[in-house]
Parts: C-alpha cells; sequence; structure tokens
C-alpha cells in the first residue's frame, strides 16, 4: 500500500508569494488554495506572466512562499530549510521542465542516474539504461544531449524525472519546445508513465489540447487560480 493512500497529494491553504520588483513588492501568487487527490491529473493554464511556473516551483519547493500552507505527497514543506527541500524534492517530486535540463558533459545514462545516485542507489547507471529503454532510447544511452534530437532529449528528461518513481510528477511546458507530432509523443508517454505508476500529475502548459487530456482543468489568471469550465464527457 502506497503512503499516499487515502491522504492529499498536494494540499495548498491560502498561499501567497510576493516578490519585490523595481517598483516595490509584486503579488505573484494570491491566495490559492487547492486539494489535488493522488494519481489525479491536474492541468493549469493562463497566459505568460500569470503565475504557473511559480506556482510549480512553490509545490516544488524550489521557491518559498511568503505566506500560506504547503502541504505535498504528506510532508509539510511550508518551513523547510534549502536542506529538508532538497531531500523532500530527492524522495517525492519529479520534474519535467520546457528546455529540459539536462547537463551537456553526461550522456543521456548519467543524466538519468543522477538523482538515483544522490539518493544513494548502488545501480544507478543500470536503472537509469533500464528507464530510456522503456521510452524508446536504448541505442541513445551514451550519447550526450548535443547528440540528441529535441524529442529524444525531452525523453531522456522525462526518464530522469521518473526514474526515482516520484509519487508527484510536475511538468512545466513538456512541449513547449517540440514540434506538434514530437510534442503528442511526449504527452502519450507522460500520461503512460502516470498510469503504469499512478504519480499524481500536474501539468502546466498553453496547449489547450494538451490541457483537456487532464481529469481536472485549472485557469491561472492575475495570480489566482479558478476550476476551469468543462463540458462532461458523458
Amino acid at each position: 500500500m502506497s503512503v499516499m493512500e487515502g491522504k492529499t497529494a498536494i494540499s495548498l491553504d491560502n498561499v501567497s508569494l510576493v516578490l519585490a520588483g523595481p517598483h516595490g513588492p509584486v503579488n505573484i501568487l494570491q491566495k490559492i488554495s487547492l486539494d489535488v487527490k493522488p494519481g489525479e491529473t491536474l492541468s493549469i493554464v493562463g497566459a505568460s506572466g500569470s503565475g504557473k511556473t511559480s506556482l510549480m516551483m512553490v509545490l516544488a519547493g524550489v521557491e518559498k512562499s511568503s505566506a500560506g500552507r504547503i502541504i505535498v505527497a504528506g510532508e509539510d514543506i511550508s518551513d523547510y530549510s534549502e536542506d529538508q527541500l532538497a531531500a523532500f524534492r530527492q524522495k517525492h517530486v519529479g520534474i519535467v521542465f520546457q528546455n529540459f535540463h539536462l547537463i551537456p558533459t553526461m550522456t543521456a545514462a548519467e543524466n538519468v542516474a543522477l538523482g538515483l545516485e544522490f539518493a544513494g542507489e548502488d545501480n544507478a547507471l543500470e536503472r537509469a539504461a533500464e528507464a530510456l529503454a522503456a521510452l524508446g532510447l536504448a541505442e541513445r544511452a551514451d550519447h550526450y544531449p548535443s547528440q540528441l534530437s529535441g524529442g529524444e532529449q525531452q525523453r531522456v528528461a522525462l526518464a530522469r524525472a521518473t526514474v526515482t518513481r516520484p509519487s508527484i510528477l510536475l511538468a512545466d511546458e513538456p512541449t513547449g519546445n517540440l514540434d506538434s507530432e514530437t510534442g503528442q509523443k511526449i504527452i502519450e508517454l507522460l500520461f503512460g508513465l502516470q498510469r503504469e505508476h499512478g504519480t499524481t500529475l500536474v501539468l502546466i502548459t498553453h496547449d489547450k489540447a494538451l490541457a483537456v487530456k487532464a481529469s481536472r482543468q485549472l485557469v491561472m489568471q492575475d495570480g489566482t487560480l479558478h476550476e476551469a469550465h468543462r463540458h462532461s464527457h458523458g
């Protein structure tokens, strides 16, 4: 039985983020409350600058909120130190970025193995190779990012985000730098991995067609979060 069973995967209570701007404080997130169930798929759409990525960074413990409570994977991370947040991410959260964020001097397998090595796993490279093979990249394990296409790099990033079996997967515009056909393949892989592992998926996207694939859609507007109006699929 997973530790997440019967719990909320993500719970935000009146979370605000205020950052210093050139003309005084800027309200990036305003009193956001949200509950996400384990295994739920959630998409967040909104214009550039609406606060979507900032919300994801707060969820991942990369950005500290200014107010409110943040409970993710059963842990209240609101007051965690940097070290506690790093340990929390390593254990519970996988992140896929628009720009892949691969380390150029490491092979695909080494990039994927990194998180496992930090966690002290012995067979990190072996497990990384398996994760790459599962995403159709067995032949690419020893290639460097510069030798891979955009779609291949994003699949490496997906393998890296999921190889530690996180209970929460955050994806920020995962198809933003890809052509539509490659983007479609990445989405199928993303949702396939989510179903296979029962992961809670939070997807940030501009792409409406992608957003509706999630079981629940939210809209971010000027730092506030709203449920999207949706049609029943019967």
